[in-house]
């Protein structure tokens, strides 16, 4: 009886928490919505997966030397974030935004909510650092707020990236009904025309000029930026396909693979279970809504200045959820004038919220 005694004590269920038990609910509804609800699919499955494994008592998965914590170094050490940038930008085609490159200001005023988000959390008595890891949640750019909370304050690296990820997967929800809220039906049926044609040579010079100015103004932003541009003159200049595909595919799905899992080391009960982790929950909310409103108020105000008028609705997709806020905003468009088309328009300030989103990291990296 000893010997059983013995063994049993050993095992995980001798071990085993309340606290285990939430988080393993928790890791089973971002399954659930991965699968089943298909949101943010490639993150919320190995993020969730992650928890239940992170959770499994004596698993021996995030101490030293463990699987999980070797996986960590890669964000600890600043590596994964900026390869997740590589292969984004590989992905990414700025044309929408030099064709009109008015969009960029949308991109700029979507980051509204970042900043009201910051100085809220230090209402409620967050420190500064923490603040702006909260605030950054408003870009709903997960690879940046990991890449924030890193640097600032990793005891919040799970409830941040838990909260961008789940927000940027609700962007269908969420984004709609504050579209209502702060535009009329003729606002929302307002035609664009067809964008112009971007040459080549614009597109091969733009992340070379963008990273230069950016990067001078704002130097703390280039390990973001600077694998974001490369990555994009990979796919322009037409000369090295291999590596933008392979940027764009092998190397997008392992470092996703190592990012979601990584996350998930900061997610154990006892660092997630607790009051301030609701309050980031209510907060990135609260930062994402504004950065929506925000980015509609600034296209408003725009309108008041220019001759030929944009739908302020693209205001909306300044957010870094590439292209997820851009297609909302194409379908709302239709149900407004059958006619609109906005996808292309949308992607404009989608694209330009990415750099948005970056600089703002990049600013807080450096004055708070």
């Amino acid at each position: 009886m000893t010997h059983l005694t013995d063994f049993f004590q050993q095992t995980g269920l001798w071990h085993l928490t309340w606290g285990n038990l939430v988080m393993w609910a928790i890791g089973f509804t971002l399954i659930y919505l991965a699968i089943s609800k298909k949101y943010e699919p490639y993150l919320l499955l190995p993020i969730g997966f992650g928890v239940l494994l992170v959770n499994l008592p004596m698993g021996e998965l995030i101490g030293d030397g463990g699987l999980l914590r070797i996986f960590y170094y890669g964000i600890q050490y600043e590596v994964i974030p900026p390869l997740i940038f590589l292969g984004l930008g590989a992905m990414t085609d700025f044309g929408p935004l030099l064709a009109n490159p008015k969009t960029l200001f949308l991109g700029a005023g979507a980051q509204f909510g970042v900043f009201i988000a910051f100085f809220g959390a230090m209402a409620i008595g967050f420190a500064p650092n923490q603040a702006a890891v909260i605030g950054i949640i408003g870009g709903a750019d997960g690879p940046t707020t990991i890449f924030l909370a890193n640097a600032k304050a990793p005891e919040l690296l799970g409830a941040t990236a838990v909260s961008a990820y789940s927000y940027m997967a609700l962007v269908p929800i969420i984004i709609p009904p504050i579209l209502r809220i702060f535009t009329t039906k003729e606002e929302r049926a307002i035609p664009m025309r067809q964008l112009r044609p971007v040459r080549k040579l614009e597109k091969i010079l733009f992340p070379i000029v963008a990273l230069l100015l950016i990067g001078l103004l704002v130097p703390k932003s280039v390990p973001l930026l600077g694998m974001l541009m490369v990555g994009n003159l990979f796919r322009e200049s037409g000369v090295v396909k291999r590596l933008a595909d392979g940027a764009q595919n092998e190397l997008m799905n392992i470092v996703t693979i190592l990012l979601g899992l990584s996350i998930s080391v900061k997610m154990t009960a006892d660092a997630f279970l607790s009051w301030e982790v609701l309050k980031i929950l209510g907060l990135g909310l609260v930062a994402f809504c504004f950065s929506v409103a925000g980015g509609i108020m600034l296209a408003k105000l725009m309108n008041l200045f220019l001759k030929e008028k944009i739908n302020p609705m693209i205001g909306a997709a300044g957010l870094s959820a590439v292209p997820m806020a851009a297609r909302v905003i194409q379908v709302e468009g239709l149900k407004a004038n059958p006619r609109n088309y906005l996808l292309m328009h949308a992607m404009g300030p989608n694209v330009a919220g990415v750099v948005g989103t970056i600089v703002a990291a990049g600013l807080f990296m450096s004055l708070v």
